[in-house]
C-alpha cells in the first residue's frame, strides 16, 4: 500500500484539530444536525436564489467547473483534490469542540478481479482516496461508511455522477461537525478518485486503508441518471436492520426491493462500489443512485445546472438523517447480531416505505395463495357450478388466455423485428409515446381479438356474466400461480403478485352480490375499477419506473442487442399484466368492434409513420437532449510476429456506435464513414486486435475504422519482455514492464496446447473474459512506477506459432496527446445530436 506523500509515507491532515475552541469556533453558533429548517437553509445564511440555494450547489459548480476528471490527470489527481482538502479544513475550522476530524490522503496500489463485462482483472498504482473520519473526541471504535467518488469518465463533466453526490457529502461532514450532539460512533467520509475505473479506489480503501476495519455499515451515493430521486436499489446482503435504519430515518423514502433484484440479476450492465464493499469488505450497506434522465448520463451534457436544487437538498436531507441515526444507533457496534434474512421494502409513491421481513413476507403470500384455493376450491363445490362444465370452461379459458397473450407477444416481436431489419428501431428513443402507440396498441388490440373469437365462436350459448366470472378466475389463478413461484424462489419481489391476488379477490367478493343481481351495470363497474385501483396505481408507478431507467440504457446497450425488440417486450409483458382483470369485461360487453377499430387505426398509422422515418431517434434540443453515443479512437496498431519483427502497422480512427442504428444516421453527415471502412477482425489477435478500453466487444461487433494518419504521443508507452524462464514445474513464465498513459489495457490469447496457469495479477487466478481471452484494465494516478507483472504458461504441445499473443493498448484521456487534428477534425463533423467521446490510443501486438 502506498500512501499520500511522494515517499509512500502516510500524509495525516490534522486540520486545525487543537484549536476549535478559537474565535472562528466562538463566532460560529451550534446548529443540531437535524435542524427543523430544511438542510439547505442551514448553509450559511438565510435563502438564495434557487440555483445557488445551498452550499452544496456551490461545492457541486466548483468541482464540475474543474472539467472531465480522469483518474491520472490534473484535474483529478490535483484540482480536484486540492478543492477537496480546501472546503475539508475550512469545515474542521467551524466544527464543534465535541467532534474531532481527521483526514488521510490515501495513494494505493493494488488488484482484483471482478465478475462484470464477462470478466476481468484490474491492477491499479498510486490512485487517490481523499478520507475524512469525524468522530467524538475520545474516539470511536465503530464507524459508518458514506462514499462518492469525485472522477469522472472521459470528456464528461461528471455533475450527477459523482460530483452532486460529493457535494452532498460534504455538506453533510459541515452540518453533522457543527452539532452540538455527540455521536456514538465515528463517520468516515471516502472520497474516491477512481470509480470510473471500474471500481478500483474503493477496493483499495476497503483492503488496505487502516481506517476500513473499524467499519461496520455504508452509504454508498451513486447515479445512473442525472438528478431526480435518489432511489436505494441495493441493500444487505441481509442485515435488514439496515433497511430498518432507512426507513425509520429518511425524510424522503424511495426505495424498491424490486429495483434491487433486478439490478442484480445483471440485466443492468453496470455496477457500483456496493459489490467491492460487500464482497471485498464483507460489510453490509445501502445503494442509493439518481435515476432520471439517462439519457445525458456520461455524457458533456451532465452539467451542474441540469440538477435541480430540489433534488440536492432531498439527498442531503435523507443522507443526513440516515448517518446520523447509524452514527447513534447501537446496533451498528454488533451488527453482525442482526444478520438474518432480507427485507422486502417498498415504497408507496415516494410518499413512504413500507418493509417486513422476507420470512414474513412468504407467510403472508402463501396465505394469500391458500385464500385463492378456499375461493376457488368453494366455488367448484357451490351447487349452482356443475363441476365438470365448470372445470371444462376454466381450463379452456385457461388455454383461450395463454394463446391471446402469446399470439399479443408474437405480434409485436414480428412488428419491432420488421422495424428493426428497415433501420427504423430507436424511433421511439425521443418520443416515448411511439412506443405505447406502435407496440402498446397492437398488443391491446390482439388479447381482444383472440377473446372476441372466442366469445363469436367458442361461447355461443354461454351468458356473458358466467364467462365474466370464468375469466376473472382464470386471470385470478395464473398471478396466483406466479406468486407461488416467485415466493418459493424466495424472491423478494413476490410482494407485487401478492398485491395482484389479494386486492381483485377482495374486491370479487364485495362485487359478486351486486353482478348477481343486478348485472354488470354502472354500480358494478364502478365498485369494480375501484377495488382495483391500488393495485393498478401501483402497478403504473412501477412501469413508469422501470421505462425511466431502462429507455434510456437502451440507447447504450451496444449493436447486438435490438432495442426494439427488447422494448416490445415489455410492453407486451407491462400489456398482459395489465389488460389481464379487464378480460373478462370483453364478455360482458356487447361489442368490442370500436374498440378493436380505434386500437387497430392507432396502430397503423402509427407503424407507417415509423416506416417512413418521421421520428427521428435522437435530439439536441438544449433543455431535453437525448444524443447518439459515439467513441472515436485515433489508434495506431502495430502486430510483431514470433521474432519481433513487425508485421503489420495501420493507422486510423476507430468508431463505435453506443446503439444499434450503428452509423446508419451518421453516414449522410460524414459521408465517409460508411460500410466500406467496416472494421474487419484479425481472427489470430485478442479480442479482434482493438484497443477496447474495456472488454464489452461482445454488446458491439459493429465497428469502423477510417484510415488516419499515425499518432505520435509526446509521452509513448513502452512495453517490453523482461525475461523468459522455465518453472521447476514445466511452465514458462514471462516477465513484462509497462509503462504509459494512466489507462492501459492488456490482453492475453493462449495458442493451441497451451494454458495460462497463474499470474502475478488479482489473486493469482487468471480469469477469462467472454470469448476465451484474457483482459487486464491498468490504471495509475500521479508519479506511477514502472508496471511490474508475470504470467505463467504451461505449454502441453510445441506450436511453431508460439505459445501466447499478447497486447497492450495505451489509452490517452488527458493533456495534450488525448487530441489530433485528425481526430477533431473528424469529431467537428458530427452533428451536435450526437456525442462522440474521442480520444488517443496506441495498440501493440506480440507473440511469443
Amino acid at each position: 500500500m502506498e500512501w499520500a506523500s511522494e515517499s509512500g509515507a502516510v500524509r495525516r491532515h490534522r486540520i486545525g484539530g487543537e484549536r476549535r475552541d478559537g474565535p472562528a469556533a466562538a463566532q460560529q453558533p451550534e446548529r443540531e444536525a437535524l435542524a427543523p429548517e430544511p438542510l439547505a437553509d442551514a448553509c450559511g445564511g438565510g435563502a438564495r436564489t434557487r440555483k445557488r440555494m445551498c452550499q452544496k450547489t456551490d461545492y457541486l459548480e466548483h468541482i464540475t467547473s474543474i472539467g472531465p476528471r480522469t483518474t491520472g490527470s490534473p484535474e483529478n489527481e490535483i484540482l480536484t483534490v486540492h478543492y477537496l482538502l480546501e472546503q475539508i479544513k475550512l469545515i474542521e475550522a467551524q466544527s464543534n469542540s465535541l467532534h474531532k476530524i481527521s483526514v488521510d490522503v490515501q495513494r494505493p496500489t493494488g488488484s482484483f478481479s471482478i465478475d462484470f463485462l464477462g470478466g476481468f482483472t484490474s491492477y491499479y498504482d498510486n490512485i487517490t482516496n481523499v478520507v475524512v473520519k469525524l468522530e467524538p473526541r475520545d474516539g470511536a471504535q465503530h464507524a459508518v461508511l458514506a462514499n462518492c467518488h469525485f472522477d469522472s469518465v472521459a470528456n464528461s463533466p461528471g455533475a450527477s455522477d459523482d460530483a452532486v453526490s460529493c457535494s452532498v457529502m460534504l455538506e453533510v461532514l459541515r452540518v453533522l461537525s457543527t452539532s452540538s450532539e455527540a455521536l456514538h460512533h465515528a463517520v468516515i467520509f471516502l472520497f474516491n478518485g477512481a470509480e470510473e475505473n471500474v471500481l478500483q479506489a474503493s477496493h483499495g480503501f476497503i483492503t488496505q486503508h487502516p481506517w476500513a476495519s473499524s467499519v461496520r455499515a455504508f452509504i454508498n451515493l451513486e447515479a445512473a441518471g442525472v438528478g431526480g430521486k435518489e432511489l436505494v436499489f441495493q441493500t444487505g446482503p441481509e442485515n435488514p436492520w439496515l433497511v430498518q435504519a432507512y426507513v425509520s430515518a429518511a425524510k424522503h423514502p424511495f426505495a424498491s426491493v424490486v429495483a434491487q433484484e433486478v439490478f442484480q440479476s445483471g440485466i443492468i450492465p453496470s455496477d457500483t462500489d456496493f459489490r467491492i464493499y460487500r464482497d471485498f469488505g464483507n460489510i453490509p450497506g445501502i445503494d442509493l443512485a439518481f435515476i432520471e434522465n439517462g439519457y445525458i448520463y456520461h455524457t458533456k451534457y451532465d452539467t451542474a445546472d441540469r440538477i435541480l436544487t430540489d433534488s440536492i437538498q432531498r439527498a442531503g436531507d435523507n443522507i443526513l438523517a440516515v448517518l446520523k441515526y447509524l452514527a447513534t444507533s447501537d446496533m451498528l457496534a454488533s451488527s453482525s447480531k442482526y444478520q438474518h434474512g432480507n427485507m422486502v421494502f417498498f415504497d408507496v409513491l415516494g410518499l413512504f416505505v413500507i418493509a417486513y421481513p422476507s420470512r414474513v413476507g412468504s407467510i403472508i403470500n402463501y396465505m394469500v395463495v391458500m385464500a385463492v384455493v378456499l375461493y376457488l376450491g368453494r366455488k367448484l363445490l357451490h351447487p349452482k357450478y356443475k363441476t365438470a362444465t365448470y372445470t371444462k370452461d376454466f381450463f379452456c379459458g385457461l388455454g383461450i388466455t395463454l394463446i391471446s397473450w402469446f399470439t399479443s407477444l408474437v405480434t409485436v416481436l414480428i412488428i419491432a423485428v420488421f422495424i428493426s431489419l428497415i433501420g427504423q428501431s430507436l424511433s421511439w428513443y425521443n418520443h416515448f409515446y411511439v412506443s405505447v402507440c406502435l407496440y402498446g396498441t397492437a398488443a391491446v388490440a390482439k388479447i381482444i381479438f383472440i377473446h372476441t373469437l372466442a366469445k363469436r365462436f367458442y361461447y355461443v350459448n354461454a351468458s356473458g356474466q358466467y364467462l365474466g366470472e370464468v375469466f376473472f378466475d382464470v386471470s385470478l389463478f395464473v398471478h396466483c400461480g406466479f406468486l407461488t413461484a416467485l415466493t418459493y424462489r424466495g424472491l423478494c419481489s413476490a410482494f407485487i403478485s401478492a398485491v395482484w391476488v389479494a386486492f381483485p379477490l377482495l374486491t370479487k367478493l364485495c362485487v359478486q352480490k351486486d353482478l348477481k343481481q343486478h348485472g354488470a351495470g354502472g354500480k358494478y363497474i364502478a365498485f369494480y375499477l375501484l377495488g382495483m385501483f391500488i393495485p393498478y396505481l401501483y402497478a403504473l408507478y412501477l412501469i413508469w419506473a422501470v421505462f425511466e431507467m431502462f429507455t434510456p440504457i437502451l440507447g447504450r446497450s451496444g449493436s447486438e442487442i435490438p432495442p426494439d425488440v427488447v422494448l416490445a417486450s415489455i410492453l407486451a409483458g407491462c400489456t398482459i399484466i395489465l389488460s389481464s382483470y379487464f378480460i373478462n369485461f370483453i364478455y360482458l360487453a356487447k361489442s368490442t368492434k370500436r374498440t378493436m377499430l380505434s386500437l387497430t387505426l392507432v396502430c397503423t398509422v402509427t407503424f407507417l409513420l415509423v416506416c417512413s422515418g418521421t421520428f427521428f431517434p435522437y435530439s439536441s434540443n438544449s433543455a431535453s437532449p437525448k444524443p447518439k453515443r459515439v467513441f472515436l479512437q485515433h489508434t495506431t496498431r502495430t502486430f510483431h510476429d514470433l521474432d519481433g519483427n513487425v508485421a503489420k502497422r495501420d493507422s486510423g480512427v476507430w468508431i463505435n456506435g453506443f446503439d444499434y442504428t450503428g452509423m446508419s444516421h451518421i453516414t449522410p453527415h460524414i459521408p465517409e464513414i460508411n460500410d466500406t471502412v467496416r472494421a474487419d477482425c484479425e481472427e489470430n489477435a485478442p479480442l479482434c486486435g482493438f484497443p477496447w478500453y474495456l472488454p464489452v466487444h461482445f454488446l458491439i461487433r459493429k465497428n469502423w475504422y477510417l484510415p488516419a494518419p499515425e499518432v505520435s504521443p509526446r509521452e509513448p508507452a513502452h512495453f517490453r519482455l523482461v525475461s523468459k524462464e522455465q518453472t521447476p514445474w514445466d511452465s514458462i513464465k514471462l516477465t513484462f514492464e509497462a509503462t504509459g498513459p494512466s489507462h492501459m489495457s492488456f490482453y492475453v490469447r493462449t495458442h493451441k496446447g497451451a494454458t495460462l496457469s497463474q499470474w502475478s495479477l488479482g489473486n493469482g487466478t487468471p480469469v477469462t473474459s467472454k470469448g476465451g481471452d484474457y483482459f487486464v484494465f491498468y490504471s495509475h494516478g500521479l508519479q506511477a512506477s514502472t508496471w511490474h507483472f508475470w504470467i505463467e504458461v504451461q505449454v502441453l504441445e510445441e506450436q511453431p506459432e508460439g505459445m501466447v499473443t499478447v497486447a497492450i493498448a495505451a489509452h490517452y484521456f488527458s493533456g495534450e496527446d488525448k487530441r489530433s487534428s485528425q481526430l477533431d477534425a473528424l469529431r467537428e463533423k458530427f452533428p451536435d445530436w450526437t456525442f462522440p467521446s474521442a480520444w488517443v490510443c496506441t495498440y501493440n501486438l506480440f507473440v511469443f
